[in-house]
């Protein structure tokens, strides 16, 4: 009836069939008509593009973690899977593949280009859902799914339409990150600050009415100063104070522009004038944008925003002749060269700086003028804010509210079109004379152009036919965005509508996953029960992108948050402390990992490392680590099964006759609370670490020692009574820990249990003191408490393992002599004695120990040579004591901690604590042999 056990576990077979088991049997799957209580958890969506790596690992692991521990609680348990659209990974894939087949999308149309890439979807898209199945993830897999099915998909129109006409949604002409080589914006998380090798130039502006004088200015980009609008200064700046409303001559441009006066500057940096190119750069669109209506502005060309660059980042006709067409950085040799031979070059130098790059493209990214679709963030932010400061939803740790409220209250408009054709097209069509309607179909656009221009005729070109801006075989409008050509007419008396040709961001779909995914706008029975979620647990990295967004959307269309827990994990770092990435080389590999070790390995290392605040400093060594506990495990569980250690009906270890055995049934009910505490907490750490002391400390190194000569000796009561106590711990220690380590707790629960049952559909561990035996704790914990005592002085001072000594006991009370009595065969195995006295002199040569109110005198004349001993740990002590002084030098040290990376602090602080407890046991190990 119940399966046998091989004497070493192999992973691979028994995740692979435990795993086929579950999902098989719907152990994964929710239930709406449930009485149970509901927990539900959003997964976020991983890339349909995606490959598995350390930390989807992470955070995968985290909250496959919290599903199988309330299903264990009886909870109606929903982790919604699903995948995203990953709008530029995906139609970048699917763009190489053409470029292999010497295939140009643009050449083939949007249609044909779709259906290749939902082709490429179909066949290679379930990669990660794959590779999530490997580390043992649990999700309700039968309702995955996909950013842009059908369902989701008419989430997404609506709620585009809803905001559009609440005002919260418009067109509108501002800076965007703009990748010139993929020709879309693209959002601040598609943005890689790469360090390069540069220069920073200083220009002479030459004043105009004095050209003789000049103000100098600094820029890493030179080719951007012929679009520049003024120069600003600090209005405290007493250098330039009697400068502010003159003229500068903006050289090569030969354009005037003036000097005025804004915060943004700073004094102390550079010459403490700045060249604002409003066109170009952020920070300076933003003093542009408080000084737009001053008619210093106002009388320039375009406002004062002069955009430079054509879309692939080549100088346009608003550059001087000599340099349209060339290319970005062709114009900025050119510029340079043309600058010296007027010797307005002030100087040059050499830095390494700060390039935003994309990080699909790996091309320098442009802030870029140009018409995009924008959401109103700031309204949105207003009841997301709100809700976080009223507690209706909480980050976990709380540090990071204060980050979310930094970025929420500073709120920008959220550019929300992308320049590809991979995504949710926007559901906007245009008329002839580019009168825009926002609609949820064509046909509903249609009937509303009709009614525009039924009430608003517009002017007929020749021949009597209203014409529209016809669309091309790719659906979208010829010409640039925003200023199409005219096209061919329709027929006669009909309207040509022409579609937006721009997608959505791919943050504004997932911005509605948590009830997009239960059937919204449907109001389906899912979402009546599972929305709002419990908890989300996600990377600090995207709380702007996704946690903000889905707060917003979630309050606004549904008046309610979407989760009423944001729990907030770290990155995974290198050993060290350093990013993974793969020019490094410092890449771990999560499916070679569990290739290797194990996915439960894996699994329990990275729970064990998650400390709330750190990062995870993750090495192969701890996922060995990892390994080693389970075969700990693996072992303690063949030794019971092999010890005749079975389940028994109605047993009962609260109520056993042997001691230890009560004692153990306290410690795995002590065990339970705090692992159950730990989880509500979300302290993934205190749970893995408690467990792992609970069963290699308490279970494998102390209980199974006490019972080893009941578990081999004679039969009769207190034999049979030990081999149930034994499996009775052991099962529910398997409980415990099927939440961290499912597949190896299933397999070895499964020995001993019903192997037609599973055990992650069994209820948790039971928690509470009431029937806890206090005595019997306090009475093992001590005798434990004398053993650990005498084996750390032998380790401390080079006892020899094999060494059997005496042991003089002064100061002991009743009650100590009765455990020392009752123990003793324990006490003399485990500790190697080879006498045990009381009340005796300390002879020369002696180390002391002391327990409470009761010192231990070990004689070690002949047994160590007591003088090398001796001189040995004051050499040691030496050494670690110089350690500890200068670790203590260079933390102490401003210099060092202020410029220092934080891993390299922490390391060192890490490091200081080590040497510290060392010093310690050093100085307890002399004061022993000195008493």
């Amino acid at each position: 009836m119940y399966r046998g056990m091989e004497k070493t576990y192999d992973p691979a077979p028994a995740e692979a069939g435990h795993y086929k088991n579950w999902e098989n049997s719907g152990a994964f799957a929710c239930d709406p008509r449930s009485n149970a209580r509901p927990y539900t958890i959003m997964m976020p969506p991983p890339n349909v593009t995606g490959s598995l790596h350390m930390g989807h690992a992470l955070t995968f692991t985290l909250q496959d973690i919290l599903v199988r521990y309330r299903r264990m609680q009886g909870r109606d348990v929903l982790w919604q899977p699903g995948t995203d659209h990953a709008g530029i990974a995906t139609q970048m894939v699917v763009e190489r593949q053409l470029a292999e087949k010497k295939i140009n999308r643009r050449d083939m149309g949007r249609a044909a280009f779709l259906e290749k890439a939902w082709e490429w979807k179909e066949q290679s898209g379930g990669a990660i859902t794959r590779q999530l199945r490997r580390l043992g993830a649990s999700p309700d897999w039968a309702r995955e799914r996909f950013t842009m099915d059908p369902g989701l998909s008419r989430a997404v129109v609506k709620v585009f339409v809803r905001l559009y006409r609440e005002g919260l949604i418009y067109k509108d002409k501002r800076l965007v990150n703009w990748d010139p080589k993929l020709l879309t914006a693209i959002s601040d998380l598609e943005v890689e600050p790469r360090e390069v090798k540069g220069h920073m130039w200083h220009f002479r502006y030459p004043l105009a009415d004095d050209p003789t004088k000049y103000l100098c200015i600094a820029t890493t980009r030179p080719e951007t100063m012929l679009g520049d609008g003024a120069v600003a200064v600090h209005p405290s700046d007493e250098r330039y104070r009697h400068l502010v409303g003159k003229l500068v001559r903006l050289p090569l441009a030969e354009r005037l522009i003036p000097v005025i006066a804004d915060e943004y500057p700073d004094p102390e940096k550079g010459s403490g004038a700045v060249k604002i190119t409003a066109a170009h750069d952020f920070n300076d669109f933003e003093v542009w944008h408080r000084h737009r209506d001053r008619d210093y502005f106002r009388k320039q060309k375009d406002g004062g925003l002069i955009n430079l660059f054509t879309p692939d980042a080549r100088m346009n006709g608003n550059c001087p002749r000599q340099y349209q067409g060339l290319d970005r950085y062709e114009a900025r040799k050119r510029i340079v060269a043309d600058l010296e031979a007027e010797g307005l070059v002030d100087r040059i130098e050499n830095i390494v700086h700060a390039v935003p790059h994309g990080d699909r493209s790996g091309v320098v990214i442009e802030p870029y003028l140009t018409e995009q679709w924008y959401c109103d963030a700031k309204t949105l932010a207003g009841p997301a804010i709100k809700a976080v400061e009223e507690g209706r939803t909480v980050f976990v740790p709380r540090q990071w509210e204060n980050t979310y409220f930094e970025w929420m209250r500073n709120i920008q408009p959220w550019c929300i079109s992308r320049q590809l054709w991979w995504g949710h097209q926007i559901p906007a069509w245009y008329g002839p004379d580019g009168k825009c309607f926002v609609a949820e179909s064509e046909d509903e656009a249609r009937a509303e152009a009709e009614k525009w221009y039924g009430a608003h005729p517009i002017p007929l070109p020749s021949g009597g036919d209203r014409g529209g801006i016809a669309a091309n075989e790719s659906g979208g409008a010829l010409g640039s965005r925003e200023n199409p050509p005219p096209a061919s007419p329709g027929k006669k008396g009909e309207i040509v509508l022409t579609r937006d040709e721009d997608v959505l961001d791919t943050w504004f779909s997932s911005g509605l996953w948590p009830f997009s995914t239960l059937g919204w706008p449907e109001q389906t029975p899912e979402l009546a029960r599972y929305y709002p979620g419990d908890v989300l647990v996600t990377g600090f990295d995207i709380i702007f992108f996704w946690v903000a967004r889905m707060m917003m959307m979630g309050l606004h269309v549904m008046k309610d948050v979407p989760f009423r827990t944001v729990y907030i994990h770290a990155l995974v770092r290198d050993a060290k402390g350093q990013k993974m990435s793969k020019t490094k080389g410092n890449v771990i590999d999560p499916l070679e990992v569990i290739g290797t070790y194990g996915a439960d390995a894996l699994r329990f290392t990275l729970s064990s490392l998650s400390t709330p605040g750190r990062d995870v400093r993750l090495a192969e060594s701890r996922i060995a680590g990892g390994r080693n506990f389970a075969t700990k495990l693996w072992n303690a569980a063949r030794f019971c099964r092999m010890n005749g250690c079975a389940l028994k009906d109605g047993f009962d270890p609260f109520a056993a006759t042997q001691p230890v055995n009560r004692w153990i049934a306290g410690e795995v009910a002590q065990a339970a609370g705090a692992a159950t505490k730990a989880l509500d907490s979300y302290r993934f750490d205190e749970t893995a670490n408690g467990l792992y002391h609970f069963a290699w400390s308490v279970f494998c190194d102390w209980y199974l020692e006490f019972a080893k000569p009941l578990l081999q000796g004679e039969e009769g009561a207190a034999k049979a009574e030990t081999q149930a106590t034994a499996a009775w711990v052991l099962e529910r220690l398997m409980r415990l820990l099927h939440p961290v380590m499912p597949h190896m707790t299933e397999e070895i629960w499964q020995a001993f249990a019903d192997p037609s049952q599973t055990l992650m559909t069994r209820e948790w561990v039971e928690t509470g003191d009431a029937r806890i035996d206090n005595a019997a704790m306090n009475d093992v914990r001590w005798v434990i408490g004398v053993i650990s005592l005498v084996r750390s002085v032998r380790s401390e001072l080079n006892v020899p393992p094999g060494a059997q000594i005496p042991v003089i006991v002064n100061g002991a009370g009743e009650n100590e002599k009765r455990l020392l009595a009752g123990y003793r065969d324990f006490i003399f195995r485990l500790a190697r004695l080879a006498s045990l006295g009381f009340e005796g002199e300390s002879p020369e040569g002696s180390a002391q120990a002391v327990l409470g109110a009761t010192t231990f005198i070990l004689p070690l004349a002949g047994v160590i040579d007591l003088e090398a001993e001796r001189a040995r740990l004051e050499k040691e002590s030496k050494k670690v004591a110089d350690e500890v002084a200068r670790l203590n030098a260079k933390l102490g040290n401003p210099q060092f901690t202020g410029n220092a990376p934080p891993d390299v602090v922490e390391e060192h602080k890490e490091r200081l604590s080590a040497a510290q407890a060392t010093l310690s046991s050093l100085d307890a190990a002399k004061a022993r042999l000195k008493a």
